[in-house]
């Protein structure tokens, strides 16, 4: 069945000669062929369209037709059920670009699939702020912005901004949601329900604490009173295939990543930018089988590779939490530099650049990090920063460089640690030089 899914992306030809551009998390049940799926979506976020047919638009529409590929290749089950975009829809909210948006999904849209959207107070109403959700509920001819679907007998809730003036959420929309919940439970309690807004829920995902600041509690607390609950959130346009992404307690959460630009915090700083970040983008494909087993594959759309893979095994059993933060952390290995690892230095017009290999996971996850300082012969430190590698991406850099800048003549050590995303960290690879 892999062999069927991946046939279908052209970029992964070569995929079984080489591995670096595919991390499967190693605790998920290995997919033996006993996967079936009864059910078959596409989620993503943050598409931010701007104007018809810009690049927004059309990413939107690769990501629709990669999810018909992938189910179409699928011998035992070729169904995309359907689609769910988290909000952000657009970038100001302005008519003309809710319009566009709306035209690039119908002309993917094939019969069979239900397509599910809702509005962000961010950028969704960005124009025309809560009077925006009429026009919503105008052009894709619902009767509510806040909508509850059943597909193959289990339960999708979509939660828009509220109908109120300068807030993101309301009571209303409590009690709504409290009804439509106790709907789903009494309909079979032992099947996950999809829950999505735009934010994250605080405190769950990657992006979500207080520091990192694309979180929201509004509803938090009724959601840790069902544990059937899958939500779906975007907002902060954190790599889904990091680890912190996928998060279990009293529910699940999981953050999409985004059809715009990749973003991200590292230690102390908010709203990382590296370098060619607007050339990322990604969706989930979420499949379910008859035990309501989930499995979740990530999707490099600008690759065309599989970032990450997951099972979860039935969550609507509180007892089946793999992925907890804390068993997340404990089952987070240090990186490795192989035996035989480069290290190059070059001088140029007295500034010194600093190459060598990356480091090697040793659990699954990306290695998340590398921290470089620099002393002088006396131990000052003359360098003392972090270097994020392209882990968001499907195809990362063998090798790292980093400008030491100008150096005065000295005898120098280099210190180079890789880190996971909990924070666990190699053995330090030390390089003493001259300049």
């Amino acid at each position: 069945m892999l062999k069927s899914i991946i046939s279908v992306f052209m970029a992964i030809i070569t995929f079984f000669g080489s591995f670096f551009g595919l991390f499967i998390t190693p605790e998920a049940p290995a997919d033996d062929g006993d996967f079936v799926p009864v059910l078959r979506f596409m989620v993503s976020s943050d598409s931010h369209v701007k104007a018809a047919n810009d690049e927004q638009c059309l990413r939107l529409q690769k990501a629709i037709k990669m999810s018909y590929a992938i189910a179409e290749a699928d011998e035992n089950y070729n169904k995309l059920d359907a689609i769910l975009v988290a909000g952000d829809t657009t970038d100001d909210g302005l008519q003309s670009q809710f319009c566009a948006f709306k035209s690039a999904v119908d002309a993917q849209l094939k019969d069979g699939t239900q397509f599910m959207t809702l509005l962000a107070q961010a950028h969704d109403g960005g124009t025309y702020d809560y009077k925006s959700l009429d026009y919503f509920k105008t052009l894709h001819g619902v009767d509510a912005t806040d909508n509850h679907y059943v597909i193959n007998g289990y339960h999708f809730i979509t939660i828009s901004r509220a109908y109120v003036d300068g807030v993101r959420y309301a009571d209303y929309q409590r009690e709504w949601l409290k009804a439509e919940l106790e709907k789903a439970v009494a309909d079979d309690p032992t099947k996950p329900i999809f829950v999505s807004h735009h934010e994250h829920v605080d405190n769950t995902v990657y992006g979500s604490s207080d520091f990192e600041g694309w979180d929201d509690e509004f509803f938090k607390d009724i959601f840790m009173q069902y544990p059937q609950i899958v939500h779906f959130s975007g907002h902060s346009h954190y790599p889904l295939n990091d680890p912190r992404s996928v998060w279990q307690g009293e529910f699940t959460a999981i953050g999409t990543g985004a059809l715009y630009y990749v973003e991200l915090t590292v230690e102390d700083t908010r709203t990382v930018h590296p370098d060619g970040y607007k050339d990322e983008y990604n969706c989930w494909i979420v499949e379910v089988d008859a035990n309501n087993r989930i499995r979740l594959r990530g999707i490099d759309l600008a690759e065309e590779k599989i970032l990450c893979e997951y099972i979860l095994d039935n969550p609507a059993d509180p007892a089946n939490r793999a992925y907890t933060p804390a068993k997340q952390a404990a089952r987070s290995t240090a990186p490795v530099f192989a035996d035989d690892v480069k290290v190059e230095l070059t001088k140029s017009w007295g500034k010194v650049k600093l190459t060598f290999d990356s480091a090697k996971s040793t659990d699954g996850m990306p290695v998340f990090l590398y921290k470089i300082v620099v002393n002088d012969a006396d131990g000052n430190d003359v360098y003392n920063d972090w270097l994020l590698p392209e882990y968001y991406s499907a195809t990362v850099a063998e090798t790292n460089t980093v400008n030491l800048g100008k150096l005065a003549k000295g005898d120098y050590t280099a210190t180079i640690t890789a880190e996971t995303a909990y924070g666990v960290q190699s053995e330090p690879l030390v390089v003493e030089f001259s300049k």
